[in-house]
């Protein structure tokens, strides 16, 4: 089961922490990313964070002003959001895959585990 909190209300040029507490298994075993959606639309790759060396890979709308992380002793992942925009707004999911390999990283098809979501809104 994975749960996000962190969502708000924030302006422009702010920031938000977004975490993800996960049980049901140890985290160190999976691969793990954060999605968004906007209403009417599908749910878009944000960042991935691997087991083991905590690789991170991150979609170029966000590249440079977000973070992804992860404590697996808390059990626990993490996406800092620096810099935010209006064009961030959106329901942020995290996900985990079993999967080693690093196809389908960036899909929504490619996870097998999804929180609830949490919404993200920043004010221009």
């Amino acid at each position: 089961q994975l749960v996000e909190s962190g969502g708000g209300l924030v302006h422009s040029g702010g920031s938000l922490r977004l975490s993800c507490t996960v049980s049901g298994g140890p985290l160190r075993e999976y691969n793990a990313g954060w999605f968004r959606q906007v209403p009417g639309k599908e749910r878009k790759f944000v960042a991935a964070i691997s087991r083991n060396y905590g690789i991170t890979l991150y979609d170029d709308s966000v590249k440079g002003r977000f973070t992804a992380s992860r404590d697996d002793g808390k059990s626990t992942l993490f996406l800092q959001m620096d810099n935010l925009k209006p064009e961030d707004t959106a329901q942020y999911f995290c996900a985990a895959r079993i999967s080693r390999s690093i196809d389908g990283y960036d899909r929504e098809s490619g996870y097998d585990y999804w929180g609830q979501g949490t919404q993200v809104t920043v004010s221009s």
